[in-house]
């Protein structure tokens, strides 16, 4: 079975976009078994592990552009699906190529553009809703990284939950409790107060990171911080707006986006992660505190109580005092830090980068074979 991946989502330079999507497929594309059939990637990608995924052929088309990426997923990549002779497709991407009739396996990481359309410029929110809709219903098997995912895509787009496999994205050996004199000396480097506040995700809307900074204004004593991991996004005025409303510049550190090797520290380092989300596909920065040792207060809404299961301390995500309760429980009772430290080491080891390689090796079998 030759097995055609369309990974141009996957980013080679340090980013925002680095986050999430490209870790995800990254991580998947390393796992994969190598006895689940011939991998041929597509991709514009060049670092030299993908080859030891399987055979890997680099588009010159400037795919970091999503106009050139689309052109190349709806005119180039269905040539080269007839060219190879691909048996299976795989857009690990939402869309699939309209001309091409390969059977195919589509990846959904989330309906944000369903449930926020607003949030979305006019014209990629037509694409991403039309096209979106049009792949899965035509797909042989569609792979969500939730359950909450998979009801969302069988709501909106009437696809049978049979037809759709769960495939949740795994936690990187990297992120482990580190040792204490590490995390001293990575305080000292970074300026950091005794205490934080965490919160790591792309600066946009559906973060509601407002009403973090609401409920930290209310809830922490003047000698906790508030530090925000993540590059700018889109929409993101209304925050550092906050911030200024509530006179917290001295209070607040935006750290911008920081690269995949730090984040352990910045995670082993902070009292507690925040995580307001009125949405999320899974929510990765969850498991990934979680699997540090860093107690996680996170919002109950779509993925997340998936991600955070008992460990975690839940509330609404439109609660701006329920929020300001849950931080002051974690920051003010060690006892209760100590628990929700030891739940969430057990929680994270459910979340294997190994199975979701398995997993979806097994989603292709299960679409060679018809199954729907």
């Amino acid at each position: 079975m030759k097995i055609g991946i369309n990974a141009h989502l996957l980013s080679g330079e340090a980013g925002y976009r680095r986050a999430g999507i490209h870790q995800y497929i990254a991580q998947v594309l390393r796992h994969l078994p190598q006895d689940g059939g011939e991998y041929v990637i597509f991709t514009r990608h060049s670092e030299g592990w993908l080859d030891e995924v399987g055979t890997v052929h680099r588009s010159r088309w400037p795919t970091e552009n999503r106009l050139a990426r689309i052109a190349w997923e709806q005119l180039a990549w269905p040539w080269l699906v007839t060219r190879h002779k691909i048996d299976l497709l795989h857009s690990m991407a939402f869309v699939t190529p309209r001309l091409s009739r390969r059977p195919a396996v589509v990846t959904v990481f989330d309906l944000s553009f369903m449930h926020f359309p607003e949030a979305f410029p006019k014209a990629q929110r037509w694409y991403l809703s039309s096209q979106t809709a049009r792949s899965v219903r035509r797909a042989r098997r569609v792979i969500t990284i939730s359950e909450s995912g998979r009801q969302d895509v069988h709501r909106f787009f009437g696809v049978p939950l049979e037809q759709i496999d769960v495939v949740y994205p795994g936690v990187d050996a990297v992120y482990r409790p580190l040792p204490p004199e590490e995390i001293a000396t990575f305080r000292q480097q970074q300026d950091l107060a005794d205490r934080f506040v965490l919160h790591v995700g792309t600066l946009q809307p559906r973060k509601n990171i407002p009403t973090l900074i609401e409920a930290f204004a209310q809830a922490t004593p003047p000698d906790v911080m508030l530090v925000l991991v993540g590059g700018k996004g889109w929409l993101f005025d209304e925050i550092f707006a906050r911030v200024q409303a509530l006179g917290l510049q001295d209070r607040v550190r935006f750290t911008g986006y920081v690269p995949d090797e730090d984040l352990p520290r910045w995670y082993n380092a902070a009292s507690v992660l925040a995580f307001p989300s009125v949405y999320e596909g899974f929510g990765m920065p969850v498991v990934e505190a979680m699997a540090c040792g860093t107690p996680v207060v996170a919002a109950n809404s779509s993925s997340l109580p998936e991600a955070a299961g008992e460990a975690g301390l839940l509330f609404d995500p439109q609660n701006v005092a329920e929020l300001a309760d849950r931080l002051t429980a974690v920051l003010h009772n060690p006892d209760l830090a100590v628990t929700m430290r030891e739940k969430g080491l057990l929680q994270a080891r459910q979340f294997s980068w190994e199975k979701a390689g398995r997993e979806t090796a097994v989603v292709y079998q299960k679409a060679m074979r018809g199954e729907k």
